[in-house]
């Protein structure tokens, strides 16, 4: 609703006392009906001008028709219309206007229901073609955005919905603006808010999302798997042309192991052969090495 203006009641009230004030002291002598008339003309001549004074506000536009015909655009500020011949039918907010709409169970191109809410941002341009080519200008923008959006929701796959809103929000406005362009209208802008999905659907989705997460976890451990290969190989090469190196690796794998580990440790009787600890005489000298480390880290743990 308009908020009144109280300037015409106030030019009002000041007309009107002028008036009653003149009349009790210049006739006051003349008899009543001298005074009565002159109440009752201050009160019509008031009446008249208060009904002529109008207001606009700074984003507000008046349409004045003047006997059924347009006459002109008045505001903003103070203006005057001739009482009984001119009327304003209609008071043009010519701001940014935000209008809410949304398109419940409509199927997308693949046959998916969907719950979409949306945003209008827009503006009256030309206030005389808004109050005058269309009966409604507020309901035929939210009727003709809401079948702007149910054409768009068909003609989308919804996985272009769900990762595109930038791209129909702007086929949005693009339609919605041609169909209001008539009317004086312009759309700054629509915004898409949510996208909402069957419950079903949406956890098959989640676990859509999740097996292939799950799937590139498997790739990526193949590929190491992969790589650590090819470096094992590489390793293999060179321990093949350098028998000593392999002897040296094999010894420092099975020292590593007793160290850990130094009850049973199991090793294949070719890798035995192939680091000469067949005979008792490598046994000891490994244990022997051993332990003697052994009795280094307790000798320090004792001085801490």
């Amino acid at each position: 609703m308009r908020n009144q203006n109280s300037f015409p009641v106030i030019i009002f009230v000041i007309i009107f006392g002028i008036g009653i004030v003149w009349a009790r002291t210049a006739y006051e002598g003349s008899g009543v009906t001298t005074s009565t008339i002159i109440v009752i003309s201050a009160f019509v001549v008031a009446l008249l001008i208060a009904i002529s004074i109008k207001i606009a506000n700074p984003w507000e536009k008046a349409i004045v028709l003047r006997l059924g015909r347009f006459q002109s655009l008045r505001g903003p500020g103070l203006f005057f219309i001739i009482p009984i011949l001119d009327t304003i039918p209609y008071w043009i907010d010519t701001r940014v206007i935000t209008t809410s709409f949304k398109a419940e169970k409509t199927l997308t191109k693949d046959t998916v229901p969907v719950d979409v809410d949306a945003v209008l941002f827009w503006k009256v341009l030309d206030p005389k073609k808004a109050s005058l080519e269309v009966a409604d200008y507020k309901g035929a923008i939210s009727w003709a955005s809401q079948t702007a959006l149910r054409d768009v929701i068909g003609k989308t796959m919804l996985s272009d919905m769900l990762e595109g809103r930038e791209k129909i929000s702007g086929i949005l406005q693009k339609i919605i603006d041609e169909r209001t362009e008539p009317w004086g209208i312009n759309v700054n802008s629509v915004e898409i808010k949510d996208v909402l999905i069957p419950g079903a659907l949406e956890n098959a989705m989640s676990m859509q999302a999740q097996a292939e997460r799950e799937r590139q976890a498997r790739v990526i451990l193949g590929d190491s798997e992969k790589q650590v290969a090819e470096k094992f190989g590489e390793a293999a090469l060179t321990y093949a042309d350098n028998p000593v190196a392999l002897h040296l690796r094999a010894m420092n794998m099975l020292y590593e192991g007793l160290k850990q580990n130094s009850t049973i440790v199991i090793v294949p009787s070719s890798a035995i052969d192939t680091m000469q600890l067949g005979s008792m005489a490598g046994l000891t000298a490994l244990t022997m090495g051993i332990g003697q480390e052994k009795a280094n880290k307790d000798k320090t743990a004792g001085k801490k």
